[in-house]
């Protein structure tokens, strides 16, 4: 079994602002495995929140020419790859993509049938508003919304009175859309329930509030949802099925991503511990093509909420296969991922 890759730049179409960061662009690597005159795909994407350089991503699929040329496989090779615990969760979701596609392709089947959900169904994904200006948030959700979008995630977290606004806005623009509001941990516990609060008694309802101060505080957590009547989704607080284990009670909900949790075995593992606790699940990505997206997009048979629209920020999305420029996420059938190259 043979690993090879590529690297290449994505652009996005409007740099996004979240409450950590700016991002018009990063590089992505295509992973490519190779087995019986087979090819499997996956991707990962730069991160300066993970840590993840392209020089680091290269360097540590590397590391993994020897782990995947010993294993007879792809069923052996996802064993071998999910005890290098050491590799970065982005760099081993690449590659438990790739094999998961190198998998299902062997199989004749598509990559959510490996995942336990044998049945496709379209869904919607939700689209993201970054911070901006309440006046700019709205003209973009009435935008959205005239092109399909039914559920609208909106950025929020640097300044609690803009993020008041914005949401009304928003909410005044697409009054039919669902609305998450997602302060990416830039809120207090206090912050936090005044906003809602607030909200509430400007009649905006919210779908969801994701993650709204920095993690690493499951208490203040449990806090805030005794006071929220919005469903709350732990998001960097949840990244191990041991983290989601410690969530039960204090959250309603948790954002599985696949480049935090290292791919779709382990994500499984989440979704039935989430289970176990009574929590929904969410599922997120990174800004990455239709490539990075569409093993998640495989997964959201077992999902309340799926925030699965990093393909659609871009400028040129070098990859297709998956849908959602309307706001509904759709799958081809075919064999695999079922993603191809433009």
């Amino acid at each position: 079994m043979r690993i090879g890759w590529e690297v290449y730049g994505l652009e996005l179409g409007t740099p996004l602002r979240i409450s950590r960061s700016v991002m018009a662009r990063r590089d992505a690597v295509r992973v490519v495995v190779e087995h019986d005159g087979r090819r499997g795909h996956g991707e990962v994407v730069t991160s300066v929140y993970f840590r993840l350089d392209v020089e680091a991503i290269t360097s540590w699929l590397d590391q993994l020419r020897p782990v995947l040329a010993d294993a007879g496989s792809p069923a052996a090779a996802l064993d071998a790859l999910h005890a290098e615990t050491v590799v970065p969760e982005g760099v081993r979701a690449a590659v438990d993509a790739a094999l998961h596609d190198l998998l299902a392709l062997q199989r004749d089947v598509p990559v959510h049938v490996l995942t336990g959900s044998h049945r496709w169904h379209d869904v919607s994904t939700a689209r993201t508003i970054g911070i901006t200006t309440p006046e700019d948030a709205a003209a973009q959700a009435a935008a959205l919304t005239g092109r399909g979008f039914s559920v609208l995630k909106v950025k929020a977290g640097t300044d609690p009175d803009r993020d008041v606004a914005a949401a009304v806005a928003v909410r005044v623009a697409a009054p039919d859309a669902r609305l998450v509001l997602d302060p990416n941990g830039g809120w207090s516990p206090e912050e936090t329930v005044r906003v809602v609060d607030r909200l509430t008694a400007a009649e905006v309802v919210l779908d969801a509030v994701e993650q709204p101060i920095a993690p690493g505080d499951p208490d203040a957590l449990a806090w805030i949802r005794q006071r929220c009547p919005a469903p709350l989704v732990a998001d960097e607080d949840a990244a191990t099925v041991s983290d989601v284990r410690k969530l039960a009670g204090a959250v309603d909900g948790v954002n599985i991503k696949l480049a935090k949790c290292g791919g779709l075995r382990p994500a499984l593992d989440i979704v039935s511990a989430a289970r176990e606790g009574g929590l929904d699940v969410m599922l997120g990505c990174l800004v990455a093509s239709s490539l990075g997206i569409a093993p998640a997009v495989h997964l959201t048979g077992h999902a309340r909420w799926s925030d699965l629209d990093g393909h659609l920020l871009l400028a040129d999305d070098p990859w297709s296969g998956i849908g959602g420029e309307d706001g509904v996420l759709r799958l081809s059938g075919a064999p695999g991922l079922g993603v191809v190259r433009r």
